[in-house]
């Protein structure tokens, strides 16, 4: 019995808590979610400024981009979440009715099906994903539900795509990239991007579909690094050493001092002078 007296006052006060900010008038928030939106798409235009200037490594800018992807993902859908609810005063109405009647329903009902009171708690660290950070999985939920709502979003699809590749998930970066230059437009930058995908998918082997995109990169910018970094790894599966040494040579000669892909370049070198 005293249990279930305690059930109706943990419930008592669960409902009063989610009743009192409902009954205050708030702002439209609209405006401010746009502003938000409009600020970090300004940031990510900053960023592909000062890349392209060469005042941030590739490094910075990729983090920098994350996280003001998982920012810009978070207003967009806390603006249309709002939208599309209607008025506070509607969104407060419906919220109390579930509140005073659907919450203890269905809180008794799902209790009496799979509750038990005498069984003790699990460990928190039993009922997390595994090997995900909480963080990190949320935000991925959030993204990607995103972009299942709004499969048109090349941005999303952009900013996603780098994530896939570090788990390991080569596949869904090779849909992510081939989706963002579908949808952005054709760049040096996205067609090295979807090379690279496509040699992780494959493995590290540069097949034909990444060397096609590796050529069209530096068809449009012959100075690509990352496209040129490929085409070197790709002439040395394919037994054409000396070609894959003067790429890289060539490479690492133009390359600033700082460059983020340099040691990898010097790497492949050694490699090289390893293997004669």
């Amino acid at each position: 019995m005293l249990f279930w007296i305690l059930l109706a006052l943990m419930t008592g006060v669960a409902i009063f808590t989610v009743l009192l900010p409902l009954s205050r008038r708030h702002s439209n928030p609209l405006s401010s979610s746009a502003a938000d939106v409009a600020v970090y798409r300004d940031q990510l235009a900053e960023i592909a400024n000062d890349r392209a200037r060469g005042l941030i490594g590739e490094r910075e800018t990729e983090a920098a981009r994350i996280e003001i992807a998982r920012r810009l993902i978070g207003a967009s859908n806390e603006r249309s979440d709002r939208k599309a609810s209607g008025s506070p005063d509607t969104r407060r109405r419906v919220a109390a009715l579930a509140a005073l009647a659907g919450i203890p329903v269905a809180a008794l009902l799902l209790y009496l099906t799979l509750g038990s009171p005498g069984l003790p708690g699990a460990p928190l660290s039993g009922r997390t994903i595994s090997g995900a950070h909480p963080d990190i999985a949320m935000m991925f939920a959030r993204v990607e539900n995103h972009l299942a709502e709004q499969p048109n979003d090349g941005r999303g699809w952009e900013l996603l795509a780098p994530l896939y590749l570090r788990l390991g998930r080569s596949a869904d970066a090779v849909k992510a990239r081939q989706n963002a230059l579908r949808l952005l437009g054709e760049t040096a930058e996205r067609q090295a991007d979807l090379g690279e995908a496509l040699v992780a998918d494959a493995n590290g082997v540069v097949t034909g579909d990444a060397r096609k995109a590796f050529d069209r990169a530096t068809a449009l910018d012959d100075k690509q690094p990352k496209a040129r970094f490929f085409l070197g790894l790709a002439a040395e599966q394919d037994g054409r050493k000396q070609d894959a040494e003067k790429i890289w040579q060539e490479l690492a000669a133009g390359a600033p001092a700082d460059a983020p892909y340099l040691p990898a370049v010097r790497a492949a070198l050694e490699r090289l002078k390893e293997a004669k």
